[in-house]
């Protein structure tokens, strides 16, 4: 069993280039965001965390991603999100028997990707993510659903989750140097899937 983790910035791409994986390289997307969302519905603690605006511990985050893994090959987006959360991946990763194929780390230019967030217009229902710029459209082109922009789209809130990014996240590029990969998102989408493809293959 194999696993890709993807690290990148707030607006970088992630959930885009984990799709993009998942469905043309069969690996399953495990998105943190999601799977703490799916796990409240039957989880007490985990909804009141949420629903207070809390953190949910790292243990607890590795106890349901632990739950969730099957046989399938598996992109992580969003998980680790700091050290301490990579050295318990790196314990689970050895009990289930997971290989850490590699690390992809999407780098973008701060400024790209505030004006990204900033212009990201999301599918309420199916949660398709367009770009202000680039349709002119308030109906989702997958499902019909409604487009909306997402409360906390804003510079202010881009400007926090980056220097938590920052201080959290970013380090893991070099706890994960060996394995890492590195991938620029300041262009086109068919340049981020061209990158992607050259490093899947």
């Amino acid at each position: 069993m194999k696993c890709i983790i993807l690290l990148a910035s707030p607006g970088a791409g992630k959930g885009t280039a984990s799709d993009y994986i998942e469905n043309k390289y069969n690996y399953k997307h495990i998105s943190s965001g999601s799977l703490l969302r799916n796990e409240a519905l039957k989880n007490k603690e985990i909804k009141s965390l949420i629903d207070n605006g809390k953190f949910v511990s790292d243990e607890l985050v590795m106890d349901v991603l632990n739950k969730n893994i099957k046989k399938d090959n598996i992109i992580l987006d969003g998980i680790p999100r700091n050290i301490k959360q990579a050295k318990l991946l790196d314990s689970l990763f050895e009990e289930n028997n997971i290989n850490l194929e590699k690390v992809i780390f999407i780098d973008i230019d701060r400024e790209i990707a505030a004006k990204r967030v900033i212009n990201r217009l999301t599918c309420e229902d199916c949660k398709k993510v367009y770009n202000k710029d680039l349709i002119d459209s308030k109906v989702c082109m997958i499902c019909g659903g409604n487009l909306i922009t997402r409360e906390d789209d804003t510079k202010e809130v881009f400007e926090k989750r980056y220097d938590t990014y920052l201080k959290e996240t970013k380090p893991l590029v070099d706890y994960y140097k060996d394995k890492l990969i590195r991938i620029y998102n300041d262009d086109t989408l068919e340049s981020l899937y061209n990158n992607l493809d050259k490093e899947m293959r």
